[in-house]
């Protein structure tokens, strides 16, 4: 037997009378209650869902599409360097002096540094000059352009895996990978003018030396030159030979362990026990150059006993002594330097890409059915709330004193301002 209107409306009267306990009164509202007033009004709940749900679908379909398209990088790894594995057969000061020049300048987390640079100003201004970002996002000043920019690229460096993604978005799926690419293109134009890597550092160290070392070394032999020209000796002995070609080794082994004991000395205090140590082997270095009679802080001092030799002889000597002594240090200085280009050069770019952007062949926004989904609950909620709304009106208009006060509620709303 099917249930007419009228019955329903009677079961409705007499399970929920006006003056039971409800909505109407301030007591508590039964499970129930709330289950029969919910289904009693379950149309208009149904209205607001598929409403919400509906409207949210067509601005949805509305919306521009954007796609997002991400390049995957590697920073740079720790590893032994080729300076310091081809140098360690050397020994002596001057493995030491490589040892030092070549240890790690790393960060506590490089991976930062890194994606700084991504997000430095220089880069972003680069790309957006590079693809007319201005007019794409109707904007007037580099300023806010460059806050659109950020808004639509994203730079993350995860330490799960410890790789850097970057990841661009826009409405033109080409573009957007093309963009994504483009981003390492320019933070490696602007890596090229700055010394990041542990190599870059120790090739600019070296190639500054080195250049103080070949002026040296020009005015040694300019020196020579002229002190031959005025005496008329060319040649020394072997034994004058000898005694120079020693000194001047030890003068070398002193000039490199300096270097490495002020390199020391800026992170570590006179205490420390690679100062001590370092500090001895050049005192140790400094007593057997005292032994042959030269001096590491006075060019002028001799190797050989002044009465062996006239008076041009020990200028021809001292001469001699300072060129071979340059010769030395700029060797030791252009080896390490060609060593510092070589890893340098196997540092590369100092990023790899690992995997390149590719057109993406779905769009990444809207995500109409995520959108879809939380309008339809969003118009549940407010549907239930509409439910409950009409059902206490319902209810105090069936009270004549209430309803006397809804008439004069809507009356006073409406009622339009008089003079």
């Amino acid at each position: 037997m099917n249930t007419t209107t009228s019955e329903i409306r009677h079961l409705e009267s007499e399970t929920l009378p006006s003056s039971a306990p409800g909505i109407q009164e301030n007591d508590e509202v039964s499970v129930l209650e709330i289950l029969i007033v919910l289904a009693r009004r379950k149309w208009l709940i149904l209205k607001f869902t598929v409403g919400f749900g509906v409207l949210a679908l067509v601005v949805s379909l509305l919306l521009p599409k954007k796609y997002t398209a991400i390049t995957t990088v590697m920073p740079p790894q720790q590893n032994s360097s080729l300076t310091s594995a081809l140098m360690s057969q050397v020994g002596g000061s001057l493995g030491s002096l490589t040892a030092l020049a070549g240890s790690s300048i790393g960060l506590k987390n490089p991976n930062d540094m890194y994606v700084a640079m991504f997000k430095s100003r220089t880069v972003e201004d680069a790309m957006i000059q590079r693809f007319g970002l201005m007019d794409e996002y109707h904007e007037k000043y580099m300023s806010t352009t460059r806050k659109a920019f950020e808004s639509h690229a994203t730079v993350e460096a995860t330490t799960k895996d410890n790789l850097i993604h970057i990841s661009v978005e826009d409405r033109n799926a080409k573009r957007a990978a093309e963009m994504a690419n483009a981003y390492v293109e320019e933070y490696r134009r602007l890596s090229q003018h700055l010394a990041i890597g542990e190599a870059a550092q120790r090739r600019l160290f070296f190639e500054q030396q080195l250049e103080q070392a070949k002026n040296n070394l020009a005015d040694a032999e300019e020196a020579l030159k002229e002190t031959e020209q005025k005496t008329g000796m060319i040649q020394l002995d072997s034994q004058a030979r000898a005694l120079i070609e020693s000194a001047v080794t030890l003068r070398a082994q002193i000039a490199a362990k300096e270097v490495q004991l002020q390199s020391i000395k800026t992170y570590a205090t006179s205490e420390n026990s690679d100062v001590i140590q370092t500090q001895q082997e050049l005192d140790s270095l400094r007593t057997q150059l005292a032994k042959l009679g030269g001096n590491v802080d006075d060019s002028a001092g001799l190797i050989i006993p002044k009465g062996q030799m006239t008076q041009g002889g020990i200028e021809y000597v001292r001469r001699y002594r300072d060129v071979k002594y340059y010769e030395t240090i700029f060797e030791i200085l252009a080896r390490q330097f060609e060593l510092a280009k070589l890893d340098e050069a196997k540092e590369g770019a100092l990023i790899q890409v690992v995997d390149l952007a590719i057109v993406p062949d779905y769009k990444s926004f809207p995500k109409r059915g995520i959108i879809t989904i939380v309008a339809a609950a969003v118009g549940l909620i407010i549907g239930i709330f509409a439910a409950f709304f009409r059902e206490s009106m319902e209810r105090l208009e069936q009270d004549p004193e209430q309803s006397e006060r809804l008439r004069i509620l809507r009356k006073l709303i409406w009622a339009r301002k008089t003079a």
